[in-house]
């Protein structure tokens, strides 16, 4: 990933937001800012899809930042999780002649050449959530959470509560070849190595219910309930899919098959609570404010961190339970 450049303004909105949930109060002011006083700022928005409860969270807030209130047209674009897809809305957006285009790259790879062709058209990138592995003088910022981080997260409580235990772990995997995927099978294997845990098996499950529930069949058949004890699956979708499988089967999840998981969406939470995942780690949604925020300051000339992390919690059972009625996601 790039370099963990905290900056000031957006460390402090991002650091609010994280403490509050329920709060949009990060990232720029929607005011006076720059980007063209009361001129509309004509956006394109490339999302990756609606794959998941998390996707359409950060799609509400994106939509809520760059809205016709704030100040902003957004042309609004979501892929379905086909990178072809969404590079070819990003070229649209080029030859539309927006004022600025955000990405949330469904893929990190193959961004080279229709960034270079935003720049050369004048028009600034912010990407949103995902990386790329395009130069970063491509795009003027991005802003997202630390999925290297979230795995590590992940890992140390599997770590801490295996321990030297020899332990089955199967992992659904996110988008193949997405950051949070890559990153997050990066910062577990980090976490726990050393300990008792071997990875049995590992497959996409693309970040959606239906493919955790696929691939979790697909195991159990493979392996059988009882030759499963551990569950990484890189978000609550997912995981909630597997759930599925594994009470079809005949299992009692987080019980039989403990389970830990990534985003803390409403449903992965109240699963949490009700005893069938184990462990969840947050990877906040409410990213439109601070993109917003981004756009206006690099529409105003103003020199921008490149990269900016919002900061994750993590939740037990009984965090869940005091914190999900006040979230809003």
């Amino acid at each position: 990933m790039k370099s963990k450049v905290f900056a000031g303004i957006a460390l402090l909105g991002a650091m609010t937001l994280v403490a509050t949930a329920c709060s949009s109060g990060a990232g720029g002011d929607s005011g006076d800012g720059g980007g063209g006083g009361d001129e509309t700022i004509t956006v394109g928005f490339a999302q990756t899809g609606s794959e998941s409860g998390w996707r359409s969270a950060n799609t509400e807030s994106m939509k809520t930042a760059f809205s016709e209130d704030e100040g902003f047209e957004l042309i609004f674009n979501a892929a379905d999780n086909d990178p072809a897809a969404q590079i070819s809305a990003v070229r649209d957006f080029i030859s539309r002649g927006v004022d600025a285009i955000v990405i949330a790259p469904i893929v990190e790879d193959g961004w080279d050449d229709v960034l270079q062709e935003a720049a050369d058209a004048g028009i600034p990138v912010i990407l949103e959530d995902r990386t790329v592995t395009a130069s970063d003088d491509l795009y003027e910022a991005w802003v997202g959470l630390d999925f290297t981080k979230e795995g590590v997260m992940a890992g140390e409580w599997a770590a801490e509560t295996f321990g030297d235990t020899p332990t089955k772990m199967v992992v659904l995997e996110g988008t193949t070849g997405s950051a949070p995927a890559n990153d997050r099978a990066e910062g577990f294997a980090q976490a726990v190595e050393g300990t008792g845990i071997e990875t049995i098996d590992s497959q996409t499950g693309d970040f959606t219910r239906d493919g955790g529930k696929t691939v979790m069949e697909g195991f159990i058949q493979k392996y059988g309930i009882d030759g499963i004890d551990l569950l990484y699956a890189h978000n609550d979708d997912m995981a909630l899919g597997a759930i599925e499988a594994i009470e079809a089967a005949g299992g009692v999840p987080g019980q039989d098959i403990q389970i830990v998981s990534i985003d803390a969406v409403k449903d992965g939470m109240q699963a949490l609570i009700d005893g069938k995942i184990n462990y969840i780690v947050e990877c906040n949604p409410l990213l439109g404010d601070l993109a917003a925020g981004l756009v206006r300051d690099v529409l105003a000339g103003e020199d921008v961190e490149k990269t900016h992390f919002v900061e994750d919690q993590t939740f037990t059972q009984e965090q869940a339970a005091e914190v999900i009625d006040s979230r809003a996601y």
